[in-house]
């Protein structure tokens, strides 16, 4: 049974994730450069196949502590998501209270956001890529722990010492603009993939040399979804945890779901939001 008593039909797809194709010599992946308008991205990745479970209905059974991702129901007053201003005032306004609500944290400040519109292939687009921003077809997550403390210490340079000893997480908050049909977005249990798995790569973004996760290939990672995002859909995905007892990142790539192949790109927006806890 699902909301309001609904039966759902689950969606279930079966599809391909790219996963980075780890050349077995020790090496480094190769860095990803974005700015000026651009975004370079030469990392070789190779597809592999799985199933992704459909969570319509089931929502609540996951948690951002328990599996790295957690969906809500709520209602933003910005519908076009086209005002960069708008964005960032009114939006950020409800996206840091929306965090507050459901983790109980103390302060929220957003660092940046990406509105996706463009194809699914836009990285291949060359100069100006970034105004075409589609979504990221290939296994990650933003930050690895030690680039979330990149990142703290880079918003918060006074603070940082005395951040650093409580908790603190790095959470995106993500939302379609329109009903997700193709390139849907995918998270993977935490409790699934273990950090041998995961490998520090390094991203430069305008001035700021971030260190993200690629991911090793490993069959027994456990990929969900929700099928037919909503604008009212938000999607919570933990890119870090500074406490060790819970989930502490969850996997995340959008994937292509063959029935939808044909449809229009996808449109989206997610915020990057470092939480701070007062204890």
């Amino acid at each position: 049974m699902g909301v309001n008593g609904n039966h759902f039909q689950k969606h279930n797809v079966s599809t391909t994730f790219n996963y980075w194709d780890d050349p077995g010599d020790g090496s480094k992946p190769t860095p990803i450069f974005i700015g000026k308008g651009r975004i370079t991205n030469e990392r070789p990745h190779l597809a592999h196949d799985f199933v992704v479970t459909d969570v319509s209905g089931d929502e609540e059974k996951y948690s951002l502590d328990i599996h790295g991702f957690q969906y809500c129901c709520h209602e933003s007053a910005e519908k076009e998501f086209i005002d960069e201003q708008a964005i960032q005032t009114a939006y950020y306004k409800e996206c840091k209270q929306l965090l507050k609500d459901v983790t109980g944290a103390s302060r929220v400040h957003i660092f940046n956001h990406k509105v996706r519109r463009g194809p699914t292939q836009w990285h291949h687009l060359g100069f100006n890529n970034l105004k075409n921003r589609g979504p990221v077809t290939k296994t990650h997550v933003d930050q690895s722990y030690g680039g979330a403390e990149r990142r703290l210490r880079w918003e918060f340079p006074d603070e940082a010492d005395e951040l650093v000893k409580r908790r603190y997480q790095i959470i995106n908050i993500w939302r379609p603009v329109a009903t997700i049909l193709k390139d849907p977005i995918a998270v993977a249990d935490a409790s699934s993939v273990p950090d041998a798995d995961l490998v520090g790569a390094e991203m430069t973004e305008e001035n700021f040399k971030g260190e993200s996760w690629v991911v090793r290939y490993n069959p027994n990672h456990r990929w969900y979804y929700k099928h037919r995002m909503t604008p009212q859909d938000v999607l919570l995905i933990k890119c870090f945890d500074s406490e060790k007892s819970v989930a502490r990142r969850s996997l995340h790539s959008a994937f292509e779901d063959p029935t939808h192949r044909d449809r229009d790109s996808r449109q989206s927006i997610e915020v990057r939001c470092l939480v701070c806890y007062d204890a």
